[in-house]
C-alpha cells in the first residue's frame, strides 16, 4: 500500500511520530513517503494523487490541517478544501482538532478525530482545568505508541484497537477518556 504521511513539523505534535515512525518495517508498506515541510501545496496534491493511505496529523481546526508555516504557498493550511476532491477516494485518516467538523462537512470518509486534547491549554479550555503536563503527555505517548502498533492494519482494526486500548488507559486519565469519546470511523 502506497502510504503518504502529512504532518507538518512543529515540536507540539512530535508526539504523533510513534503512529507512522515504523510504517516502513511493515511488508505491506514498502512504499511510504512522509512529508514534514518544504514542500508546496501543488507537491503535496501530487503526492496525495499518487497514494493510497493518506495520514494526516498535526494542528488543525474545522478548516483543515495547519501548515504552521512549513509549506510553501499554503496560506495557512496544508489539508483544506481544495484537498477534498484529491481525498475523496483515499483511505484517510485525520488526526487533527476538530478533523470530524472536516470530515463530516465534506462527507469524507477514514479514521478521524475531534476536538483532541494534546496541550495543557487545551485540557483547560476543554473543562479539565488543573490538568498537569503528566496527564496530556501520559496521554499523547499513549495514544501515540498504541495507534503505531497497529497503523499498518485495516481502519476498522486500527480503529477498534486503539479504541480499545486507550479507553484503558482512559479509566484513570481524563485526557485519555476526553479524547476517546472522540475518535471516529465512517
Amino acid at each position: 500500500m502506497k502510504t503518504l504521511v502529512i504532518h507538518p513539523k512543529d515540536s507540539s505534535t512530535d508526539f504523533l511520530t510513534p503512529i507512522y515512525m515504523n510504517l516502513k518495517s511493515f511488508p505491506d508498506f514498502d512504499d511510504v513517503t512522509i512529508i514534514r515541510g518544504g514542500v508546496t501545496k501543488a507537491e503535496v496534491n501530487q503526492l496525495i494523487e499518487k497514494h493510497d493511505r493518506i495520514m494526516m496529523m498535526g494542528h488543525g481546526a474545522p478548516n483543515g490541517l495547519f501548515s504552521v508555516g512549513q509549506f510553501q504557498g499554503s496560506f495557512g493550511f496544508i489539508i483544506d478544501s481544495t484537498t477534498v476532491s484529491l481525498l475523496q477516494n483515499k483511505e484517510c485518516i485525520f488526526i487533527w482538532c476538530n478533523a470530524d467538523q472536516f470530515v463530516n462537512k465534506h462527507n469524507l470518509k477514514g479514521l478521524y478525530s475531534g476536538m483532541f486534547i494534546s496541550e495543557v491549554s487545551e485540557a483547560h479550555y476543554c473543562g479539565l482545568p488543573n490538568t498537569p503536563q503528566e496527564i496530556v503527555n501520559e496521554s499523547n505517548d499513549f495514544f501515540a505508541m498504541e495507534f503505531g502498533l497497529v497503523s499498518d492494519k485495516p481502519l476498522n482494526e486500527i480503529y477498534d484497537t486503539v479504541k480499545y486500548n486507550y479507553n484503558v488507559l482512559a479509566e484513570s486519565n481524563p485526557v485519555a477518556e476526553y479524547n476517546s469519546n472522540r475518535l471516529y470511523l465512517n
